[in-house]
């Protein structure tokens, strides 16, 4: 064998070498039930990844560990700290920038199961809607800082159904709201219309902070879907609607209809 074929043999041999190499380094993540949307890829090279996930002393439901690891591998919250809400424990866990969990609460949540909200429900008097209607949506949404009509600071979670997450009320004593969150059971934590009750202290010290300047993902895990219906191949297209916030409406001043059900100064949501 002639030396030019030697040396072009050892370079074929040390590419070959080098690429079987470089696909033993790759990240080892795979999972079947939430896909990787387009633009993100499985192995983000900036930023945090799952070794730095992390509920922290709370042990999580399956889902929610599941959407936290997807949620760091594609870096989906954007750097930037972002709320899971998961319905079936009745729990809030707020992140921060690094995926870390910062704190968590007990929520009250709608009142029907579901993970849907009725088309055109933002618009309607509360009043008009039934109990089966009352349901929080599932989802990933981009939730912002307002104010209802009584000038209370609100979080946006879906705009158009004029669902948001804000200070749990204790107006109507018969709803024993405060009894619900101190429960430990999650099966008493459904009375709302569909907006996501926080304790106050809670609300003001971890919530409040996250939306100060800037919004901020909320995800909302599923009542009866699966993770791969809600938050499924296509990314992080949330259901039902893409919409939420009031940006996604123009111009952010104008509550108009929504703000009839977004949360009436005279009732408690």
């Amino acid at each position: 064998m002639g030396r030019d074929t030697l040396k072009s043999g050892c370079k074929i041999g040390a590419l070959l070498a080098i690429a079987a190499l470089a696909l033993t380094l790759l990240p080892a993540f795979k999972d079947s039930t939430l896909a990787v949307p387009p633009g993100a890829t499985a192995n983000a090279s900036v930023g945090v990844g799952l070794s730095t996930a992390d509920f922290g002393d709370v042990e999580p439901t399956a889902d929610a560990r599941r959407l936290l690891a997807w949620i760091t591998q594609t870096r989906d919250h954007g750097g930037q700290a972002f709320i899971v809400v998961d319905k079936r424990a009745a729990e809030v866990h707020v992140f921060n920038a690094n995926a870390r969990r910062v704190a968590s609460s007990p929520v009250l949540l709608g009142v029907a199961l579901g993970d849907d909200s009725v088309p055109g429900i933002g618009s309607r008097p509360m009043a008009m809607i039934e109990t089966h209607e009352r349901t929080t949506p599932a989802g990933r949404f981009i939730g912002e800082r307002g104010r209802n009509t009584a000038g209370e600071d609100v979080v946006w979670v879906d705009y158009d159904a004029a669902v948001s997450m804000h200070r749990v009320r204790l107006t109507q004593p018969s709803e024993r709201r405060a009894d619900r969150l101190s429960s430990p059971s999650a099966e008493d934590n459904r009375i709302s219309y569909g907006c996501i009750n926080v304790p106050m202290a809670f609300y003001e010290r971890h919530i409040q902070p996250v939306f100060a300047r800037q919004r901020a993902n909320v995800y909302v895990l599923p009542d009866v879907k699966s993770l791969q219906q809600v938050f499924g191949a296509a990314g992080l297209v949330s259901t039902p609607g893409e919409g939420s916030g009031p940006a996604a409406q123009g111009d952010p001043a104008n509550f108009s209809a929504a703000m009839q059900l977004g949360e009436m100064p005279e009732t408690s949501k």
